[in-house]
């Protein structure tokens, strides 16, 4: 019988030097991706980007905005080969993690209606919604509405 090891996971602040690999996972996986000066400008302004490695291997990535008692979870990727493996839940657990500890009460999020996978992973993991936005991202017919959708962090413990 042949031992199996458990692929080393890390999370790490990003860094521009991973804006390629970032930049190239978003673009593999949306019609309307951001562009690598958008991720540029997130660690600029100091946003909170994390990097979630896999064996040395870029596979997913987060941006949010923690200001006032209010977080904003603002991208949230997991490249297409390491899908359905319970890493979009290790960074959405990071990301919840960090804005407790900021003192963040509520953490906001938008989520395509046609999001299917990204709606049921922040539904399960905590989640509720609370509105829509008209019209709040490009699609190929036009515009989509974004489902919003927030976590109550001052009801919960660490």
């Amino acid at each position: 019988m042949a031992a199996v090891l458990a692929p080393e996971l890390v999370l790490r602040a990003m860094v521009r030097q991973d804006l390629d690999q970032i930049t190239a996972i978003e673009q593999a996986s949306y019609p309307f991706p951001w562009s690598r000066g958008i991720f540029a400008d997130c660690l600029r302004i100091g946003y909170r980007c994390l990097v979630l490695e896999v064996s040395g291997e870029i596979s997913g990535y987060s941006v949010s905005s923690l200001a006032l008692d209010e977080g904003h979870l603002l991208n949230l990727c997991v490249a297409s080969n390491w899908r359905r493996q319970g890493l979009g839940v290790v960074l959405l657990d990071q990301v919840v993690r960090d804005a407790k500890l900021a003192g963040m009460v509520r953490l906001f999020l938008e989520v395509r209606p046609s999001n299917q996978g990204a709606r049921k992973l922040y539904k399960t993991n905590g989640f509720r919604v609370i509105g829509r936005r008209p019209g709040y991202y490009p699609a190929d017919d036009g515009r989509e509405d974004a489902v919003i959708m927030v976590r109550h962090l001052d009801e919960e413990d660490f």
